[in-house]
């Protein structure tokens, strides 16, 4: 059991904010007849159907690995709406920078799920792009005044080296000690294609010529069809919708807050290439925008020089002329790795290791049977802003699954009591607002066994 309840946290905490987007807009989009009130807390309510959605999305998530009654699905969905409700009555505010910058988020969430915003606007029922916005917008208010109500509650706590100690103890008398997967610690070199001064020149000149064209009466959805290099061109033509917060390119996002409405711009240089833009529209702080992208070529001679390069630096490593290091220092291209010896920094947690059974499949097949200090032979990679490369990888560290030690999973172990800690803060500040707080359970779930007492709250 606690095992199960332990899951469960990790999975709500993980994507909470996905589900409430999800309840938010098959609630409000589908405009669904309200089928029963499960509960009222202050002045916020969860729904009959809530729990049913709620419930088939966290079986979902854990691919059928926790199964969860209604009632500990309603406790979970009670726990929630009691943070957003004391988080007003604390008076924690959020930005609408803040606001906006979710609201982003989740539209292009939703548009990658669905190739293009209009099939979303569609599938749920909204009248446009802003009915959307607008309902998102309470959704992820709400997000926030829970995280931050959470931070608030939880901020000041923080665990000894004896608490450590004393927690690990505890699971290892109960044989409850956690098993850690086998972890990676991986370095790269990274040579990249660097096209000619010609091609980029081709590539600039082509986007004036489309430039001039357009602006003579030519449309600009069928230029960007024919000609654009973003992948997403079939599906929208180039068009996007643009805040200040969103989490497009700072160049994009300039150039979209720089232009006049139906002014075309000059070709401009991203990560991803060379941009034209046409701003279509201003509606409060959105630019609806299109825009053309081109990347320049690399002949194939050019790739093949750079693949025998990179067979060179490899036998110069494996035969002891240089070490790996030496070899990241004067040879690498990739900047993010280059000053750190080639360490790559996994960007779901910022730190060095890999989980080794949640990585790419195919990047999973080149590196699982490396040994520590064994190198990949140089492959060929490209990065979605198109450019070309040839890299090989080290593995610098390698530990397989295990049960923890306290030794060797110190940080980890830390984490998992310092989580521990702050659940049981969080238990007790709602054990305690729920004496104070207006709570009414409907009839059907007024048999519920519930771990905190919520049934003896004052209605009030």
């Amino acid at each position: 059991m606690q095992h199960r309840t332990t899951i469960l946290k990790y999975i709500k905490s993980s994507i909470f904010a996905l589900f409430l987007c999800f309840l938010g807009l098959q609630t409000s989009a589908q405009k669904v007849k309200i089928d029963g009130v499960a509960v009222v807390i202050g002045k916020n309510i969860v729904l009959d159907s809530d729990i049913a959605k709620f419930k088939q999305e966290v079986e979902v998530r854990s691919e059928g690995k926790v199964q969860i009654t209604d009632c500990e699905m309603l406790e979970e969905l009670m726990q929630q709406k009691l943070m957003a409700h004391h988080a007003v009555v604390d008076s924690v505010t959020v930005s609408d920078a803040e606001i906006s910058e979710k609201v982003e988020r989740s539209i292009q969430y939703f548009t990658q799920q669905y190739g293009d915003v209009d099939k979303v606007i569609k599938a749920y029922g909204f009248n446009d792009l802003e009915d959307l916005k607008k309902e998102l917008t309470t959704v992820q208010t709400e997000n926030l005044l829970i995280e931050k109500e959470q931070l608030k509650i939880t901020e000041k706590i923080d665990v000894t080296p004896e608490e450590v100690r004393l927690y690990f103890n505890g699971l290892k008398e109960k044989e409850e000690l956690p098993q850690f997967p086998a972890e990676i610690e991986l370095a790269q070199i990274v040579l990249t294609a660097v096209p000619t001064k010609q091609e980029v020149e081709r590539v600039i000149n082509k986007l004036n010529e489309l430039k001039k064209e357009i602006e003579d009466g030519s449309n600009f959805r069928m230029k960007a069809i024919i000609n654009s290099d973003d992948p997403g061109v079939t599906t929208n033509g180039g068009e996007y919708s643009v805040t200040k917060e969103s989490a497009f390119i700072k160049e994009f996002k300039e150039m979209a807050f720089t232009l006049d409405i139906g002014q075309v711009s000059k070709p401009f240089k991203s990560e991803f290439g060379y941009h034209i833009m046409q701003l279509h529209a201003v509606k409060g702080n959105t630019r609806v925008a299109s825009h053309i992208l081109m990347q320049p070529e690399v002949p194939d001679s050019k790739m093949n020089e750079l693949k025998v390069k990179a067979d060179s630096i490899v036998q110069k490593i494996r035969e002891g002329a240089l070490t790996f290091e030496e070899a990241v220092k004067k040879y690498s291209d990739d900047e993010d790795t280059r000053n750190s010896g080639g360490l790559i920094i996994n960007p779901s947690t910022g730190e060095s290791k890999f989980d080794l059974t949640r990585m790419d499949p195919a990047f999973y097949a080149r590196v699982s049977d490396l040994k520590k200090g064994e190198m990949t032979d140089p492959f060929y990679d490209e990065e979605r802003s198109g450019d070309k490369m040839f890299k090989f990888i080290l593995m610098k560290g390698r530990t397989d699954t295990h049960v923890a030690n306290i030794i060797d999973d110190y940080v980890k172990v830390q984490q998992l009591a310092l989580q521990k800690k702050k659940e049981e803060t969080i238990t007790k500040w709602s054990k305690e607002k729920i004496k104070d707080t207006y709570i009414n359970i409907g009839p059907t779930h007024s048999k519920c066994t519930f771990d905190k007492n919520w049934k003896k709250a004052v209605n009030k």
